[in-house]
């Protein structure tokens, strides 16, 4: 008899990295899916589940003009014990860190759902940093039932937290499947006009977390006006996030600076394509952390910490920070320095493998007892 598995997300990120594990399960004849999106975000969401062929079989559609994490959180929990009630899963998996992760675990907690954590164990052991991912993954890691973490660090934190090992597997990101699906499609997907005809050297740029608005994001937005006073062949590619707080600070210092290409947000295929063709990445993202470094490019971190300092050890990624002198410092010596970025660029990717969703599927398969034995873990 096949079981139903119920994917929830809401956001961007976490419909990237849930699109590769809701193909697999669709595609297999054990399993139904059901995927229910909250549209925490809604545009950039609807983007994602169009290139991968999704559709969703319930739409919560709870976006509204500066929303509140109140106001997402009751909206979830509202939302899918309604849907629940009538049309409960075998097993529920969610992703990441969003508000709409720790909303739906605990809707299915309290439905008495099974779940399963895709990208489990990220830690920073830090409440507010970042905020307010860093408590919703540590909620929903108590609530879940399987931990498909995506390294052996995320696993020993798990470990570290009591959680049974029994119940914890070591997938690799299926952010990698997703990259590399797009990328080898990516004739036939097609980015967007508006990254027709870029400058060959550029510095793709994405900013946009909470513990960034304000006095960080201004100190970034000047260094990036210092970058490309000093290096007159290089430009600064910057998708814009639409959230007015970043927006206005961004296009305040910017906007005049004929290298400074600000454009709207932009696809998942398109940032593929950004990632792709640039210099080096600066950001305050989590995935692009992940990403980059699949397609043999340095990343600068905006941030204080990271919870994912497997790249960091790799040499894939170097934590920043957001202060001023510290941005322009690293991004010179990425210019200047050959040495430095071959050294990064060359680095092996510790995330992935492109087969974190077959894995996943294979540990769902043995969790229901259709397979004796559970899947081999990623080993980079």
């Amino acid at each position: 008899m096949k079981k139903k598995i119920s994917l929830v997300f809401g956001t961007r990120p976490e419909a990237i990295k849930m699109a590769p594990v809701a193909k697999i399960i669709k595609e297999s004849e054990f399993f139904d899916l059901q995927i229910i999106l909250t549209a925490q975000h809604r545009e950039l969401l609807d983007q994602v589940i169009e290139i991968f062929g999704l559709k969703s079989d319930y739409d919560l559609n709870i976006m509204q003009e500066k929303q509140t994490l109140t106001h997402i959180t009751v909206k979830v929990l509202q939302g899918l014990d309604i849907i629940w009630q009538k049309d409960p899963p075998d097993m529920v998996l969610v992703h990441g860190d969003t508000t709409t992760t720790f909303a739906a675990s605990l809707a299915a907690f309290y439905k008495k759902l099974p779940i399963g954590h895709v990208e489990a164990g990220l830690r920073t052991y830090n409440k507010y940093q970042p905020y307010p991912e860093e408590m919703n993954r540590h909620l929903t890691g108590v609530l879940a039932d399987l931990h498909f973490a995506p390294t052996q660090r995320a696993k020993d934190n798990l470990i570290n937290e009591r959680v049974p090992k029994e119940n914890i597997f070591i997938t690799g990101n299926t952010v990698i499947d997703a990259l590399l699906f797009v990328h080898r499609n990516m004739n036939q997907l097609k980015p967007q006009d508006l990254v027709k005809n870029l400058p060959e050297k550029f510095i793709l740029v994405t900013a946009h977390r909470r513990e960034n608005w304000g006095e960080p994001l201004k100190n970034i937005v000047l260094a990036l006006d210092e970058i490309l006073k000093e290096f007159e062949d290089f430009y600064v590619v910057f998708p814009v996030h639409p959230n007015p707080l970043v927006r206005e600070q961004v296009y305040s210092v910017l906007k005049d600076n004929k290298r400074a290409i600000l454009i709207p947000p932009v696809d998942y295929v398109t940032m593929v394509y950004l990632l792709d063709k640039c210099y080096l990445v600066l950001t305050d993202s989590g995935g692009l952390q992940e990403e980059a470094p699949s397609l043999g490019k340095p990343v600068l971190v905006l941030r204080e910490v990271t919870e994912r300092p497997e790249a960091v050890e790799a040499g894939t990624v170097k934590i920043v920070g957001t202060s001023k002198e510290s941005i322009v410092r690293e991004v010179r010596r990425l210019i200047l320095n050959k040495e430095e970025y071959v050294k990064m660029s060359k680095a092996i990717n510790p995330y992935g493998d492109g087969k974190a969703s077959e894995r996943i599927r294979d540990i769902l398969l043995y969790y229901f007892g259709f397979i004796d034995t559970p899947p081999s873990e990623f080993n980079p």
